[in-house]
């Protein structure tokens, strides 16, 4: 898989985040979950979490990360293959540091709920210890 892919959706993802109340610039990690329903690229939408403990809501516009989605889904699998039902992506930018994940068959993985907001929250936040 190529780095330059996975730098580029995460760049990507981060000019193009959107959300009401947000610190833009003091936020020090984000969490995205791409969604591919179908196998087509559709959603994207997580968190970024503040040094003073603020979670902030945000999404991006699919049609504005669409293509570095596309280039990096291009760099992990191969023509003809579908992709993943979610990818995480993790990205703290205070340590440079980012993972991406994915979710072949549990459609539920990530999902946001009411009822375990306290802990998607917990449970998405980068942690590279």
């Amino acid at each position: 898989m190529s780095q330059d892919a996975t730098v580029e959706l995460i760049r990507s993802l981060v000019q193009n985040l959107d959300g009401p109340q947000v610190d833009w610039d003091g936020w020090q990690s984000m969490s995205m979950i791409l969604e591919f329903p179908g196998g087509r690229f559709n959603s994207a939408h997580g968190f970024l979490y503040s040094p003073d403990g603020t979670i902030s809501a945000v999404a991006c516009r699919p049609t504005r990360v669409l293509p570095a989605v596309d280039a990096y889904v291009r760099s992990k699998y191969s023509a003809g293959d579908a992709p993943a039902l979610k990818m995480l992506v993790r990205f703290d930018r205070t340590a440079g540091q980012y993972e991406v994940l994915f979710e072949e068959s549990d459609e539920k993985r990530w999902q946001i709920t009411p009822d375990n907001l306290n802990e998607i929250h917990a449970d998405l936040r980068p942690s590279f210890d």
